[in-house]
């Protein structure tokens, strides 16, 4: 009776596994037709990636403060550093006190000048008096001579008198300078955000010394977000800077974010392992870069997280239309104070 019992389960079974089966390979068929690429458009994994940039000190100098942490948003122009500058406003106070000093020889100098001509002035009454009085004779040549002489002698010490004036211009000139680049030093001691940005590494402390060059900040630009994916040479040779371009993150399914080819790298090189599979490693590909508009990575700054994985999608026929799953773009109206969870 158990024996009838079973296979009569087992007449039962055997078609619901079968139906069952043949349901999840029709599922998994139909959604890889539903969601198969058209001819002319090519993919490529890849992640979120952002330029970075270092905040770094020009010369050796101690940090006094540091006004922000990781992970921090800044602005263009906002303070992030202050470091130590009392040495530099000791050498501003001498090189102030120094354009002071040029300053009153320069006004020295420009004494000097107008004394010079009105001693010429005299001379010359002096030396057409005494003409007329030799030609009456009521003088002697030797009064004439005299007063030639001097006039010639004062009209040379004024070119003297000209020529310490221009050196003292330069002097004051070369102060003045002096000033403006330790002043150039002191406000360069301030180190300011140059993009809109995230904190992504804090590389100093307060009371450290940084070399010259050496880094106190590293930055994520927010305004200049893109993915890289990687093209065999078939497709990547019929790519064009500016043609269309779409990425998708895993995270969002269900969203697409407009981009365009801003670059194709003119080399081919090894795929980098993260990437791909180990047999596409094993091909030489090309790196393209797809780069979100700057109008939408401003709209979405709040969220934008780099390392984000995804699908890059670009067009190598223009002529080719994009999937409806290609579609539903993110839009680049949204405010950064939205609500988070409605966008990637």
């Amino acid at each position: 009776m158990s024996k009838i019992v079973s296979k009569y389960h087992l007449m039962w079974i055997i078609p619901v596994v079968v139906i069952a089966g043949g349901a999840f390979f029709g599922y998994q068929y139909w959604k890889a037709k539903r969601f198969a690429l058209p001819e002319g458009i090519a993919s490529g994994n890849g992640r979120i990636e952002s330029k970075l940039v270092d905040v770094a000190a020009k010369e050796p100098l101690r940090v006094k403060e540091i006004l922000v942490d990781e992970g921090d948003r800044v602005e263009p122009g906002q303070v992030l550093v202050r470091l130590d500058t009392i040495t530099l406003d000791a050498e501003l106070a001498t090189a102030k006190a120094n354009v002071a000093a040029t300053q009153e020889r320069l006004a020295i100098a420009n004494a000097g000048i107008v004394r010079r001509k009105s001693e010429i002035e005299l001379a010359k009454i002096e030396v057409e008096r005494t003409r007329k009085l030799v030609e009456e004779r009521a003088g002697t040549q030797r009064e004439y001579d005299v007063r030639k002489t001097a006039l010639e002698t004062t009209t040379a010490s004024l070119a003297e008198e000209e020529a310490k004036l221009q050196t003292a211009k330069q002097e004051v000139e070369v102060a003045q300078a002096n000033v403006a680049t330790i002043q150039t030093r002191i406000d360069d001691a301030t180190l300011k955000s140059p993009v809109h940005g995230r904190v992504l590494y804090r590389l100093a402390e307060v009371g450290e010394v940084l070399a010259p060059g050496g880094k106190a900040l590293t930055l994520v630009n927010l305004k200049d977000i893109y993915m890289e994916i990687f093209l065999p040479s078939q497709q990547a040779a019929k790519l064009k800077i500016g043609a269309e371009g779409r990425i998708t993150l895993d995270h969002a399914p269900g969203l697409a974010v407009a981009g365009y080819v801003s670059f194709v790298s003119p080399e081919a090189q090894f795929t980098p392992k993260q990437v791909e599979t180990s047999s596409e490693r094993e091909k030489l590909m090309f790196r393209v870069k797809i780069q979100v508009p700057e109008e939408l990575a401003v709209s979405y700054m709040g969220y934008v997280k780099t390392g984000v994985r995804g699908v890059g999608y670009v067009k190598v026929d223009e002529s080719a239309v994009w999937p409806h799953w290609l579609q539903n773009l993110l839009s680049p109206h949204l405010k950064t104070t939205g609500n988070p969870k409605e966008v990637p």
